[in-house]
């Protein structure tokens, strides 16, 4: 059921019910708090008592009285008088005996039954019979304290009397339904338009910004969902981004892997069917095997690298580590990779221990990825540099080449995955050496900065808090 018809059902089953409450309420509450007489049970008092006196064959106090006396005890708070047509009194239950003038008669009847019961005033009631076209009169009378609260009367003779009071009435009471069916059927209108946007919010599809100047609860759903679909679409977007660099990646690794492949399979060919000349021919070409084959395993180390990133394995165990042991240890394997490939390499490690809270592999696997990355793009330069230095509360570790430099441009790229510097074939590895590294800092509270300028000095410098992070 749509909500538009609930809300109509709905308009017309409270309408119906407000009727019925209205009316139940006004009967049990007018029996409990409004006790009295009213005009009609008056009415209907009288006509027992001019009923019985009309069967009489006279009229005369004899006959009068019992009928009367009977009301009485009925109802002792009315008094019953039995007027003759000169005015004078024939039977009276308070038991007095007066002739009314008609000036007196006149008074007594003054405004009624139109202003019935005022405050602290009596209420007279006459009613007539005759018996041989002689009139005679029955006077009821009570303390307006005896009447009811609260009475209201309609005399309508005609329909068209009848419209002109009960039109007024019926708009009243539908004004507020009417408005409420306005208030909704606004809000549904609104909320229609939100769920077909949301119907139609998808990765591939244009969003639809919804515009709603209102201040409610609809309104700042609408601005949710505008927010959601942004964030959708952005998200969709590095998706996109996202997929065509791992497209970028399977074809960055397929080149990478067939290369050196190629010559492996080459030099092994060469060595099984003894076609090196000396010994030192097939040293150089185990040489060659053993370098390819280690930049496989690179490779392979790299995938593992994503694979892990991907799964949020890349998980923090820090102890107090020696770091200053640490980097003589790597940067004593580096010399000796580095010997005869005319390389200057500098090792500016303090002579003293520096120890903070690391993960050390984790900081090894990083340090070595910036040194590999020195090699590979700055061999321009013939230099590297190892440094480490301690402050107060932190420790820098830093990697110097100068070799081609970075640009501005690939500077601020160069920490993203997949990554490859003006997307050229003459790098090696898959282009997430140094978003590894950054995430490795990260873990640390650390920091990495570059600076670079080309050919003169590159710079890749890693902060690092000296103590152990609050867990």
């Amino acid at each position: 059921m749509k909500s538009r018809t609930k809300l109509w059902l709905l308009m017309l089953i409270s309408a119906i019910i407000s009727i019925l409450v209205f009316a139940s309420l006004s009967l049990i509450m007018g029996k409990i708090g409004d006790k009295g007489y009213d005009l009609n049970s008056l009415n209907a008092i009288s006509q027992e008592v001019l009923d019985p006196i009309a069967t009489r064959p006279a009229f005369q106090i004899q006959d009068i009285t019992p009928i009367l006396d009977n009301a009485h005890s009925n109802h002792p708070n009315i008094r019953y008088e039995w007027i003759s047509a000169d005015g004078s009194t024939i039977y009276d239950t308070f038991g007095e005996k007066k002739t009314y003038d008609f000036g007196q008669f006149a008074n007594r009847m003054l405004n009624m039954p139109q202003n019935l019961w005022g405050v602290d005033k009596p209420i007279t009631l006459t009613y007539s019979i005759s018996q041989e076209d002689q009139p005679y009169y029955l006077l009821m009378s009570l303390s307006s304290d005896d009447m009811k609260n609260g009475q209201i009367y309609f005399f309508m003779r005609t329909f068209k009397a009848m419209s002109t009071f009960m039109l007024p009435l019926i708009v009243a009471l539908l004004i507020p339904y009417l408005l409420s069916l306005g208030f909704f059927s606004s809000m549904n209108k609104r909320i229609s338009k939100l769920n077909q946007a949301i119907g139609q919010l998808n990765l591939q599809s244009e969003i639809t910004v919804l515009e709603d100047t209102k201040k409610d609860e609809i309104s700042l759903l609408t601005a949710h969902y505008n927010a959601m679909a942004h964030r959708i679409q952005n998200q969709g977007e590095q998706i996109k981004q996202f997929d065509t660099r791992r497209n970028l990646l399977l074809s960055n690794l397929s080149h990478d892997l067939r290369t050196p492949l190629t010559m492996i399979l080459g030099y092994a060919e060469t060595i099984r069917a003894g076609l090196y000349k000396d010994e030192t021919e097939l040293q150089a070409s185990a040489k060659v095997l053993l370098q390819r084959s280690r930049y496989i395993d690179k490779l392979l180390d790299q995938l593992l690298d994503i694979t892990r990133h991907d799964e949020g394995n890349l998980e923090l165990h820090v102890e107090v580590h020696n770091v200053s042991e640490m980097m003589r240890k790597i940067a004593a394997d580096y010399l000796m990779f580095l010997e005869g490939q005319n390389f200057t390499v500098e090792v500016n490690i303090p002579d003293e221990d520096i120890q903070s809270w690391i993960d050390a592999s984790l900081i090894e696997r990083a340090l070595r990825n910036l040194l590999d990355n020195a090699i590979r793009y700055g061999s321009e330069g013939h230099y590297l540099e190892i440094g480490l230095l301690e402050k107060v509360d932190t420790i820098l570790i830093m990697v110097i080449d100068k070799g081609r430099g970075i640009s501005l441009q690939d500077q601020e790229h160069v920490f993203e995955r997949f990554y490859r510097i003006d997307g050229s074939r003459k790098g090696e590895g898959l282009g997430i050496g140094l978003s590894i590294v950054k995430e490795i800092t990260s873990l640390h509270d650390g920091s990495i900065s570059l600076t670079s300028a080309p050919f003169e000095k590159t710079v890749f410098e890693i902060q690092l808090p000296k103590s152990q992070r609050d867990q």
